[in-house]
């Protein structure tokens, strides 16, 4: 019997074939976008996953002005950060946060879906958003895809 056959195949950086996806925001709501689009950023629909490597693909998210969030989260929802003075606590609400810089937003929310260590770190850099539906990836080919297929 052939033992080489029962190996497992471990994917890493170089032998990962990554693509660029394009993914609309619009009437999406932030968690189940950010939640499958880091889905995407890691790689777990792909059959050679691998957990400790990145093996994803590259996502540019497009109108990211135009998402949604469900009850009562535009208003109630807070964003805080802390300046690194004393009484510097900030925060903003998720509307204001929408005005100011509607990418800030799902970056956020996808930030927090990625691991957190160097990996994670790293997989962010694959992710960019952009406020309108204009963005500066076309020479990458991206494909569209709808997330509503994406489980």
């Amino acid at each position: 019997m052939d033992t080489l056959s029962y190996k497992t195949v471990s994917a890493n950086k170089e032998t990962a074939d990554k693509k660029w996806l394009l993914v609309d925001a619009e009437g999406q709501t932030v968690g189940r976008l950010a939640s499958k689009v880091a889905k995407l950023v890691r790689g777990k629909h792909k059959p050679n996953f691998t957990p400790h490597a990145d093996c994803g693909d590259n996502v540019i998210v497009i109108n990211a002005s135009k998402v949604s969030f469900s009850g009562t989260k535009l208003e109630n929802k807070e964003y805080v950060r802390y300046t690194g003075y004393p009484g510097g606590q900030r925060s903003l609400s998720a509307q204001e946060l929408l005005e100011r810089s509607p990418e800030r937003v799902i970056e956020k929310a996808i930030k927090g879906m990625l691991p957190k260590n160097t990996l994670g770190r790293q997989l962010y850099r694959n992710v960019k958003v952009y406020a309108g539906a204009k963005h500066k990836h076309d020479a990458q080919n991206p494909e569209a895809i709808n997330l509503n297929a994406v489980k």
